[in-house]
């Protein structure tokens, strides 16, 4: 298959041909013991210059036009076609190396080859003669082929290089599609439970109401409540992998940090708590996405620093819950894996951006990684 590269060096034969032409015809002119006509002068040079030009398009027929230069200056008496013409020739050869498969190369090459030696026995010249064109040829036919592989190659190392790029962009955006989809089951599992609350709470209001156009009204209210929550349930239920064999997993809190700690130190990860402040009233959906923060951060941890000595800390506030998550330097520093396309970091910023909260992941000054994020609590 031609690719670009090849179809822009087409110039090269197209120039290389009437040089090595002229040059063929300008040394047979030169040749002191040679007084030939025009025929035998120019026949040879033109059709040297023809092949390799010819070539640029077809390369088979353009090595077969050059190589029939041999015999016919041998049937026109002339001389040996000189250096110009083993400089074509070679150059005709490394060209169709280069451009065809190997294949039709070698074939190319025999041709070139069986001409060469023919000639050279016809005139009658020496043994080393004989040997010596073949033998020349063979470089710059080892040249083009060599060229030609290269160039594959290149080629395929591009194209695979775009295929990871692509392959790449489509994880990443899996990625956030995954944990878009699970914060979304969250954020329907707090909305939920809320208007839950709010309609058994219109329902006792109804009950002390004494006025029935009040009640009709609270009534009302109370069923739309009701719907609403059935419709959500049915959402939950769309966006829920059902798939997932096992009784349901706790509700994502930090109140687990604990517990979440243990599975990961059971994991091979030193890792200590320090919580700070005095635990309010947080939000069902904050809590969570905090939660899951934290539960990024260590696998990170294990997944980029190997055991690395990790210390975690939780302040809770009235105002912002902040998690900080730091590790000493491990086998692997998970800056290396936690840049642009880190999938952990992608989904950490969409958890804390809910909230319009605050994230900073990166190396510490002396060593180590460290994450910390701020939640406000505010409703997002």
């Amino acid at each position: 298959m031609t690719s670009t590269p090849r179809r822009d060096a087409r110039w090269i034969p197209l120039v290389l041909g009437p040089v090595v032409g002229l040059l063929a015809v300008a040394e047979a002119y030169l040749e002191p013991a040679f007084r030939p006509g025009a025929a035998a002068v120019w026949g040879p040079g033109v059709l040297l210059g023809a092949g390799v030009a010819l070539a640029a398009r077809w390369p088979l027929a353009g090595t077969l036009a050059a190589v029939a230069c041999f015999p016919l200056a041998l049937v026109l008496g002339a001389p040996d076609i000189g250096g110009a013409g083993l400089i074509g020739f070679i150059g005709v050869v490394a060209w169709v190396g280069w451009r065809l498969p190997l294949r039709r190369s070698l074939a190319a090459l025999a041709a070139a080859v069986a001409a060469a030696v023919a000639t050279s026995l016809l005139a009658g010249l020496g043994v080393w003669e004989t040997i010596f064109q073949p033998v020349i040829l063979l470089p710059g036919f080892l040249l083009g082929v060599l060229s030609r592989v290269n160039g594959e190659r290149a080629a395929e190392l591009t194209r695979l290089a775009a295929a990871l790029d692509a392959e790449r962009e489509r994880s990443a955006h899996a990625a956030v599609v995954g944990e878009r989809t699970r914060i979304a089951r969250e954020v329907h599992d707090a909305v939920a439970h809320s208007v839950s609350v709010i309609t058994l709470q219109l329902g006792g209001l109804r009950r002390q109401l004494a006025d029935p156009a009040q009640a009709e009204i609270v009534r009302n209210l109370e069923q739309l409540g009701r719907r609403s929550v059935e419709e959500m349930r049915g959402l939950v239920g769309i966006l829920r992998d059902t798939a997932a064999a096992g009784p349901p997993a706790p509700e994502p809190s930090l109140v687990r940090a604990p517990a979440l700690l243990d599975e990961v130190g059971a994991a091979g990860l030193p890792v200590t708590l320090r919580v700070e402040g005095e635990r309010p009233e947080v939000p069902r959906l904050l809590d969570a996405s905090a939660y899951r923060v934290l539960q990024e951060a260590l696998t990170n941890v294990l997944r980029h620093a190997g055991p690395a000595p990790t210390s975690v800390s939780i302040a809770y506030s009235p105002e912002k819950v902040a998690l900080t998550v730091v590790n000493e330097p491990g086998a692997a520093a998970p800056a290396a894996a936690a840049g642009a396309g880190g999938h952990g970091l992608v989904g950490m910023r969409e958890r804390v951006g809910l909230f319009r909260g605050t994230l900073a992941a990166g190396p510490e000054p002396g060593g180590g990684f460290a994450v910390r994020a701020v939640f406000p609590m505010g409703r997002p």
